[in-house]
């Protein structure tokens, strides 16, 4: 029993408990302790030689110390079989309880197989489910595909070879839709190996009737909100796919190579603030740079910053005068090899109401305007402007009336409009060389260059792609900024820089064009008039289109008549069907409209607690799903969001074929076709790498990294393993010691264990699995294995089976088998559930998944124990560095400790609990010890004498004490049956020995 200690009569020490507020003011770390320990374990154990083998307790289970190769892998899929992991979410599902949990699944592309990016994610949300389940909660998580759009349709139609050149809508849709019915296939598979947990049979997929039933209902929707419109805008658009594309859709070459130019637009009409300087010069242009030459057939004008300053330069080599940024004047003389001669400096705004002469194109004017998007950082400060390939050039032609002709087709390649030396001409190859020669001819470059820069490329074909403007329909995102920011605000972000993230994406896009011109998605429901711009599109046609697809789902757009499509009261409206002016359109719905709506088909409430996703989502699906919801609810459909990295070899690189670094999932798990080079690890290694991981940055997986994730689970399993064969024989129902009663060193463990269920915990909670395996590499290892373990060894195999003090330390073990398999089962869940079947004592239910979360005790937490326990082990890593490389037992210790505080709490630690047993002998793993408030009469001439002090702060009285550790060989023999240096007489058992086999 533990006795308490009262800040008001520290003499007052025999009381009924210890008090739970005398805490310690430091914890020392076991790391320092387990190296004490080391190396010591065999000591303690009894030799399988012995004669008296049969009279020693030894563990007993029958789970494998360890499973190599294949074993592994059979293992797992025994036990997803035998514990119904395909049962286990629908089970939940009909608990009767209070709380839920809803993790929205962001739908992977039906496109391919199942790869490590999929892995990362699929598993980081299966941990969080797992645990929500576990600790109470009814989890909602419907596993989801995208099923359409270009990625699917192209890799479908790469599989026809020129077969696919020839092929209807119909026949694009049919082998586009079963090349995703494959992929979903084969992906879904995969995450049922790797243990997420799912209804499998009641997916979510994109192409299901009722979902593109929801998307024509929320298009009108938006519709009808005046949010959704068409119009003539540039926007991304990829030549090799001939279709627009979404930001998201996009990715950056570093690598890219292009033409970049220096050239002049003269000046035609000098501004009216700046004639009087110009007055008598020579000819005056304007200096632009670019790296797009093939838009300046397309210019409209030329932009200035008008808060900026301005110079007008002479030229030392040619004598001519050129206007620019004042602040650009000495680096453009750098690259045009010259000097420039400031003539005037001046503000922007003076160039207001000037004009310029296209380079290009004779009689054409290019006016000077103001733009707040010209900036200083790279070329001169003065920006052509082509309002049909550029996005700010788009707003400035609006604000002022310009043209906006676009001179490059669908294939990207130049129209007649460009004139005949462009037409049919590559805008990015040889259109751009003819644009260069032809400002040649005009005399009108300054300067080429090839610059290496970042470039946008389409995501799927990987070819550069342009701007260029098209009828398209878009969202108005500037009608709804203000409400997504106010909505983000309301938004948990993991980690919190995501949030800024996402509020700066929101803020630069004025508008998102979701038509694209394939065949493989949801129709955008809208009837066009044949000679008019017009368009047809009311509540009429909506539901009956609604009511089609539910049907027979949106093939009918391209099967059916359009007489069929149209409800009979509009084509009453209408006249003669057979003379039909409106036709259906040929767009179909960008894919992240279609995934970004799944929280209004998906979601119970229309709301999930959380999203977790890859980084990319932060302008994708997050961005989408914000949007959409926003339009037509005014609030995010999420409460917080998870954003994790992607993943990279582990040297850092990305992924590819070409670098042959690419690591498959299915070979992590079963292995390569050589088992040396890339043997089977399981579905476990996986997982643990994933919660392993720094997620929030580039997560790495690699042959390394997976060894090492299989050494801890080695550890790990050995550790559990442990706790299994050391209560063989226990049943806590008949067997549990109540905690007042039991050693002070496992109340001790009790009291770490409790602190170490609310961490991990706690842990789990924020999403922070790293912090999981941490917690649980700092208790199992060292706390565990190489303290606790090794000092109990006497205790559970020598007394005997029903002795207090070993059911005291098999009720500990029982406690911490139970949190540990608990811990670890969100992250590993085969291996938890196999140490639960293996567990011996009667439970239920038999799965540790059905069976909830750690419980722990409030009469577990003692920090005082802490002190005690520190205090001692302190003393014990004195006496142990003291005999390096000998046996702990041979030795006897005289413990000398001035009267006081120090000697109180040590004092605990000597009483005994029944004869021929001190809790402090066995912490400081000694046969034999005394504890003295004085020195004794005598020391012997071999004995070592080593001193210290420990500093003891309980409940604000702090105390010094010395104390002095004395070290002699043992008097007594060694007992052949427990080892410890306690017997009269050679090769005699010691008197407890003696007593336990009587």
């Amino acid at each position: 029993m533990l006795w308490r200690l009262s800040t008001g009569n520290l003499g007052a020490l025999r009381r009924p408990q210890w008090v739970p507020g005398w805490r310690g003011t430091k914890t020392t770390s076991f790391l320092r302790r387990a190296k004490s320990v080391n190396g010591v374990h065999d000591q303690q154990t009894p030799s399988t030689a012995s004669p008296h083998r049969e009279t020693v307790l030894l563990p007993k289970t029958s789970m494998p110390m360890k499973l190599v190769g294949r074993q592994q892998t059979d293992m797992e899929l025994e036990i997803q079989q035998k514990c119904e992991f395909s049962k286990l979410y629908s089970w939940q599902e009909k608990r009767n309880v209070r709380e839920n949990f809803c993790l929205h699944d962001g739908p992977p592309y039906a496109n391919g197989e199942a790869h490590v990016g999929h892995a990362l994610n699929k598993i980081l949300k299966d941990i969080t489910n797992r645990f929500q389940m576990m600790r109470g909660a009814k989890v909602h998580f419907v596993p989801g595909w995208d099923c359409h759009g270009l990625p699917i349709e192209l890799k479908a139609l790469s599989e026809l070879g020129e077969k696919a050149q020839n092929l209807s809508p119909m026949e694009i849709r049919k082998t586009a839709r079963a090349f995703a019915e494959a992929a979903i296939e084969k992906q879904k598979s995969a995450f049922i190996r790797w243990g997420i947990m799912a209804d499998w049979d009641n997916c979510y997929y994109t192409f299901d009737k009722k979902y593109e039933a929801q998307q024509l209902k929320m298009f009108y929707q938006m519709y009808t909100k005046d949010l959704i419109y068409r119009a003539y805008k540039p926007v991304f658009w990829s030549p090799s796919a001939r279709t627009a594309l979404a930001e998201a859709e996009l990715e950056y070459n570093p690598k890219h190579v292009s033409h970049s130019i220096y050239a002049k637009f003269p000046l035609l009409k000098a501004p009216p603030l700046l004639a009087s300087v110009l007055e008598g010069s020579s000819p005056v242009s304007a200096i632009i740079w670019t790296t797009q030459p093939w838009t300046i057939p397309a210019n409209q004008a030329v932009c200035y910053m008008p808060e900026s300053k301005y110079s007008i330069v002479k030229c030392t080599n040619s004598g001519e005068f050129y206007i620019l940024a004042a602040e650009k004047v000495s680096s453009v003389a750098t690259v045009l090899g010259t000097e420039f001669e400031v003539i005037s400096t001046f503000l922007g705004a003076d160039l207001e109401s000037g004009s310029c002469v296209h380079p290009t194109i004779a009689g054409r004017v290019s006016p000077l305007l103001p733009a707040h998007h010209v900036n200083l950082s790279k070329g001169t400060g003065m920006v052509h402007i082509a309002p049909a390939h550029g996005m700010d050039d788009y707003i400035v032609a609006s604000r002022h009336e310009l043209p906006m002709d676009c001179l490059v087709d669908e294939d990207g390649n130049f129209t007649e409009a460009a004139g005949s030396e462009l037409e049919n001409k590559n805008a990015l190859a040889e259109g751009t060389d003819i644009v260069i020669k032809m400002l040649q001819s005009t005399k009108n470059l300054l300067k080429q260059e090839d610059i290496t820069h970042s470039y946008p490329y389409d995501w799927r074909t990987k070819k550069p792609v342009i701007i260029r403007s098209s009828k398209q329909w878009f969202v108005k995102i500037g009608n709804m900024t203000a409400t997504a920011k106010e909505s983000l605000r309301k938004v948990k972000f993991i980690p919190a820089s995501a949030m800024n993230n996402m509020v700066d994406m929101t803020e630069r896009r004025p508008y998102w064009c979701i038509s694209r011109q394939r065949v493989w998605g949801v129709p955008i429901p809208v009837f066009h008039h044949k000679t008019k711009d017009e368009v047809l599109i009311n509540s009429e046609t909506i539901d009956h289109l609604v009511q089609l697809v539910e049907k027979h789902g949106s093939d009918i757009w391209w099967t059916l008549p359009p007489e069929k499509l149209l409800p009979q009261k509009v084509l009453s409206r209408l006249g003669d069907p057979d003379a039909l002016e409106y036709v259906p359109g040929q767009d179909i719905l960008d894919i992240w409209f279609e995934s970004g709506t799944s929280w209004n088909c998906v979601l119970p409430d229309q709301r999930a607690d959380l999203y977790l996703e890859g980084r990319d989502q932060i302008g994708a699906w997050f961005q989408s799903s914000l949007l959409t919801s926003v339009a037509v609810r005014k609030k995010a459909p999420f409460r917080v969001i998870l954003v994790h990295g992607f993943t990279l070899s582990d040297k850092g690189e990305k992924m590819s074929k070409s670098l042959g670094n690419v690591i498959s999932p299915d070979v992590i798990i079963n292995g390569g076709q050589d088992h040396s080079k890339d043997p089977p690890y399981g579905a476990d290694i996986l997982r643990w790498w994933v919660a392993e991981s720094h997620i929030f940055s580039e997560v790495k997986v690699g042959s390394r990294i997976l060894n090492a994730a299989r050494d801890n689970i080695d550890k790990l399993r050995n550790t559990l393993r442990f706790l299994l064969g050391n209560v063989a024989d226990f049943n806590p129902k008949t067997d549990s010691v109540p905690f007042e009663e039991m050693y002070i060193i496992d109340q001790y463990m009790l009291h770490l264990l409790q602190d170490f269920g609310k961490k991990v915990t706690d842990a789990y909670r924020q999403y922070d699995y790293g912090k999981v395996i941490r917690h649980l590499q700092a208790f199992y290892p060292s706390q565990l294995s190489n303290f606790y373990f090794s000092i109990i060894k006497d205790r559970l195999y020598c007394e005997k089976e029903n002795d207090l003090k070993r059911r005291s330390c098999q009720t500990a073990l029982a406690e911490i088998l139970d949190v540990m398999v608990r811990a670890i089962a969100p992250i590993l869940p085969h291996l938890a559930e196999e140490v639960f079947q293996h567990i011996p004592y009667e439970k239920e239910p038999k799965s540790v998944f059905r069976s909830g979360w750690i419980t722990t005790s409030t009469l577990w937490k003692k920090p005082g124990l802490e002190e005690a326990v520190d205090a001692a082990c302190k003393m014990r890593d004195a006496f142990l560095g003291s005999i390096p490389g000998k046996n702990s037992l041979e030795y006897d210790v005289t413990v000398v400790i001035d009267p006081g505080l120090l000697f109180e709490i040590i004092e605990m630690l000597h009483e005994q609990k029944t004869s021929g047993m001190s809790q402090l002998s066995e912490l400081m793993m000694t046969s034999q010890i005394s504890l003295l408030a004085q020195d004794p009469i005598a020391i012997p001439a071999d004995a070592i004498e080593l001193k210290g002090s420990y500093e003891i702060n309980l409940e604000g009285i702090c105390e010094e004490s010395s104390y002095k550790i004395i070290v002699t060989p043992s008097t007594k023999e060694k007992c052949p049956r427990c080892w410890k240096y306690t017997s009269d007489s050679p090769n005699e058992l010691c008197p407890r020995c003696t007593e336990i086999l009587a």
